[in-house]
């Protein structure tokens, strides 16, 4: 069973290349990350909803002489020197407007740990440091004043909580962003993750 509500690949064939030169200018990958960048939090929506935690989430700019880079730090609001989720995110512009953003994990998380606060700490490491998470890119396509997509299928692999495979759905907006993260066992029953919707988080 797919878990995959954004038939994003059919950007491809729907999007005509005349439709994606009025939507999207050369500069969109810049705005995109510029987009991102900054600290957020789902205080608000957990202060409406129990089901969800206050979830701190930041993401800056490392290595911007190697391209469109950022380090991003997920954790519980109030354990924030505790975080569940290290992560780089490489932004890449790809055909028909279509931007990936893949994702690597670090292979020695602890020394990262709060490193968006001083992201000129990448400065000294080099791309050795990262390890892909193969198949677990998310694919935006960029509609109106949002950016907004998910991952391909069943391709990101996950062996969390029972899991076979891992989907997340992701929008950015100008000062939010909104992702739902889900977790699937080979049945195709979701095991982990918001079940009501995504998590928004507002910076």
């Amino acid at each position: 069973m797919k878990h995959f509500p954004f038939i994003l690949l059919a950007a491809f064939g729907l999007f005509s290349s005349c439709a994606v030169k009025k939507n999207l200018n050369t500069d969109s990958i810049t705005q995109l990350q510029e987009m991102m960048t900054g600290s957020y939090n789902s205080a608000e929506q957990a202060a409406q909803d129990s089901s969800y935690y206050n979830i701190s989430l930041h993401m800056y700019p490392i290595w911007k002489d190697k391209g469109h880079y950022l380090y991003v730090e997920q954790a519980l609001f109030e354990a924030q020197d505790r975080p569940y989720r290290q992560r780089i995110y490489q932004l890449i512009k790809q055909k028909y407007g279509v931007y990936e953003s893949k994702v690597y994990k670090l292979k020695e998380e602890k020394d990262y740990i709060g490193k968006w606060q001083s992201p000129e700490y990448f400065n000294s490491k080099d791309l050795s440091i990262l390890e892909e998470r193969e198949g677990c890119s998310v694919y935006l396509i960029k509609n109106g004043n949002r950016f907004e997509g998910s991952t391909k299928d069943d391709n990101c692999k996950s062996s969390l909580r029972g899991a076979r495979y891992a989907t997340s759905i992701v929008t950015v907006f100008e000062g939010q962003i909104e992702s739902w993260d889900q977790g699937f066992d080979s049945e195709g029953k979701q095991v982990w993750g918001a079940t009501k919707g995504a998590y928004l988080f507002k910076k």
